[in-house]
């Protein structure tokens, strides 16, 4: 998230694992609310240029596994946002959109009005002790609102996780400058559970969750076995909110020289039934539910295994149940769901002026 006008910057840092200097462009797309391409042109919604070449970049040095480490600044000097709203990053080759990389959302605010917020139990008396509710209201002394049923929307998101938000248009009070959202039945999530996590900022040392470290043509880091959290009792722990941080004790530049290993996670958990999957997902892999997260079951040994290459770092990650095509079945199956867990919420606000094309 940036400001509008603003000196803030996002960087976007990734590998490319062929090892070899490709050459990659990007291009920033106006969506709406629900991320559907909007009706603008390249030249209402931005200054200059729509797309550019991935100039900075440099191979791996003393690492087993070879890459090219890219990095992205934006808003750049050629590709700058002049609008608010939610834009698509596009990475691709050869200047060809048909070859796309990889895509990141990016959200560019322009701050007109106020948010207060709080954290409540459900009124879903049975749901209490497991969910989370959001009761907030946007403050517009300064905007001019005739019709907030038509050009409102809001999106609560939890931890900012695109899988997990909740969109309201409805405010359930209107007021003297004031919207209130705090309907009964809305923006009432699960409050899940603290994510677990690993650190393999050293191949050299074992920390509390690795039980063996171990290279064959790269590293190789087994993690202990993690039981199953779906119990009845909330136990706090430290934890980053699904976040992740590339990290590399022992060298002198985490982008360059951090290393990638092959991490071996293993869940103790009964299969809940024969309709689906678990997954690994965490901000590292986007929370992305498809064939390199999905588990692989024992039935002998009531166990959920598989292994991920991930460069070295602190990760937070959490397991999930969800159909072959990654339709979640339950996000909490095996890591339960307590109010008190510790999540950060981000609301979002869009505005539609009347006659405009674009929120």
């Amino acid at each position: 998230i940036i400001t509008l006008g603003s000196s803030e910057r996002v960087i976007l840092k990734f590998d490319d694992l062929r090892g070899t200097n490709n050459n990659l462009f990007y291009s920033l797309e106006h969506c709406d609310a629900e991320w559907k391409p909007s009706s603008l042109t390249p030249i209402d919604y931005l200054e200059s240029f729509s797309e550019d070449r991935i100039t900075e970049y440099r191979l791996s040095f003393n690492t087993y596994q070879p890459y090219t480490h890219y990095e992205l600044v934006l808003p750049s000097s050629t590709v700058i946002p002049k609008i608010s709203g939610n834009y698509l990053l596009k990475v691709y080759e050869d200047g060809d959109v048909r070859k796309l990389l990889l895509t990141r959302r990016l959200y560019v605010i322009n701050p007109r009005v106020q948010v207060g917020a709080q954290i409540v139990q459900s009124n879903k008396v049975s749901e209490r002790d497991r969910r989370q509710k959001i009761n907030f209201s946007i403050f517009h002394a300064g905007v001019n609102i005739q019709n907030p049923y038509q050009e409102i929307r809001a999106i609560v998101m939890q931890n900012a996780r695109n899988d997990q938000y909740k969109m309201t248009a409805k405010p359930l009070f209107v007021r003297n400058n004031e919207l209130v959202y705090s309907d009964i039945n809305t923006n009432d999530f699960q409050g899940g559970n603290e994510f677990r996590r690993f650190d393999t900022r050293s191949f050299r040392f074992k920390t509390q969750s690795t039980a063996e470290i171990f290279r064959d043509s790269l590293f190789n880091v087994k993690l202990f076995a993690d039981p199953n959290w779906n119990t009845l009792t909330y136990t706090s722990q430290f934890d980053e909110n699904g976040n992740f941080y590339i990290i590399n004790q022992d060298g002198n530049d985490s982008d360059f020289d951090g290393d990638y290993g092959y991490v071996h996670f293993t869940l103790n958990a009964a299969k809940p039934d024969g309709n689906g999957s678990a997954y690994i997902v965490g901000a590292f892999n986007n929370y992305q539910r498809d064939e390199s997260s999905r588990m692989k079951y024992d039935d002998k040994n009531k166990q959920f295994y598989t292994t991920m290459l991930l460069k070295q770092g602190v990760f937070d990650y959490h397991y999930t149940w969800a159909t072959e095509n990654g339709v979640v079945i339950n996000d909490h199956e095996f890591d339960g769901s307590f109010f008190e867990t510790e999540n950060t919420y981000q609301i979002l606000v869009y505005y539609r002026q009347p006659g405009s094309r674009f929120e």
